[in-house]
């Protein structure tokens, strides 16, 4: 018989914890995948929605972030930055506070000249619609205008006058009352075609009476109900910005242009004349030498 403490000892080791193909490591690397992802999508949505201004208010955060820190108020780049100090308001679009005054304006332009139009296909607004083809909206770089121009048998003005026909003068009427709806100020402006007229360069040219016809505009406009504060300047240009450009001799190209203008247009014409708004009655200017730079201005905005 044996001896069983001879005999060897056999240890079993069962090893626990592995799940073989079942295991759950996998899930948490994926996890950590789309969340990666999701963030880089979601950086990549953020950039290109940025406005160029955030953009390198960010940029300039990295190269100085003390800039905000000590300075408060805008961001790094001087502008609506996501990193502006003290916090930004999260209802509010970025870069969209300093713009917002443009906006504002060119919107009340182009809401106008839809109420222009409206009221010009209007078949109750006769004074307006029946003479829709004389009547030209468009918008320019100094804000909306508003062009009435002749026709072969239908002149706006008695010849070699500044005198108005009835029929003109209901139009500018019912502009006027559209006009006064919003605050923007206005440039009027009377061109004539090239048919030479008067007594030389010394005598009543067309230069004179396109700004006596364009001034006979502003008092028609008032008659009709516009502010008389709304006007900002009053100038004739005689034929230097035909409306037709390949013939300068047609009827269309004599015209009364009015400009409601912007902002922008309206503190660049204060910075021309020198000085703030004036509280006397604008007076017609018939001097080329300072007219044509109303006329630089409509010449890149003339229709052929």
């Amino acid at each position: 018989m044996s001896d069983d403490s001879q005999r060897p000892i056999v240890v079993k080791r069962v090893k626990k914890g592995g799940h073989g193909h079942h295991g759950g490591a996998w899930k948490i690397a994926y996890a950590d995948f789309v969340t990666a992802m999701m963030a880089f999508f979601l950086l990549m949505w953020l950039l290109g929605s940025s406005t160029k201004g955030d953009l390198r208010g960010i940029a300039e955060y990295f190269q100085n972030p003390f800039k905000v820190a000590l300075k408060g108020g805008s961001g790094a780049g001087e502008s609506n930055s996501v990193l502006q100090g003290g916090g930004l308001d999260l209802n509010r679009k970025a870069g969209s506070y300093r713009r917002s005054p443009e906006n504002g304006d060119k919107r009340r332009l182009e809401d106008l000249k839809q109420k222009l139009e409206n009221a010009i296909k209007s078949t109750t607004n006769v004074k307006l619609s029946q003479y829709k083809d004389q009547i030209k909206l468009d918008i320019t770089p100094e804000g909306l205008r508003v062009q009435i121009v002749d026709q072969q048998n239908r002149p706006m003005f008695k010849s070699g006058s500044g005198q108005m026909e009835p029929y003109a003068q209901g139009i500018l009427h019912e502009i006027a009352s559209i006009l006064n709806q919003v605050p923007n100020r206005l440039s009027l402006s009377g061109h004539t075609d090239s048919a030479a007229f008067g007594n030389g360069p010394k005598g009543y040219t067309n230069w004179e009476l396109s700004a006596d016809r364009a001034n006979s505009s502003r008092r028609e406009l008032i008659a009709g109900g516009m502010d008389p504060g709304k006007v900002l300047r009053v100038v004739g240009l005689s034929d230097s910005v035909p409306y037709n450009t390949q013939d300068p001799s047609d009827p269309v190209n004599r015209r009364i242009s009015i400009i409601v203008l912007n902002k922008e247009a309206e503190d660049n014409i204060m910075k021309l004349a020198g000085s703030h708004a004036g509280e006397s009655e604008p007076e017609a200017v018939n001097d080329p030498a300072a007219a044509i730079k109303q006329g630089a201005a409509e010449q890149d905005a003339a229709k052929p």
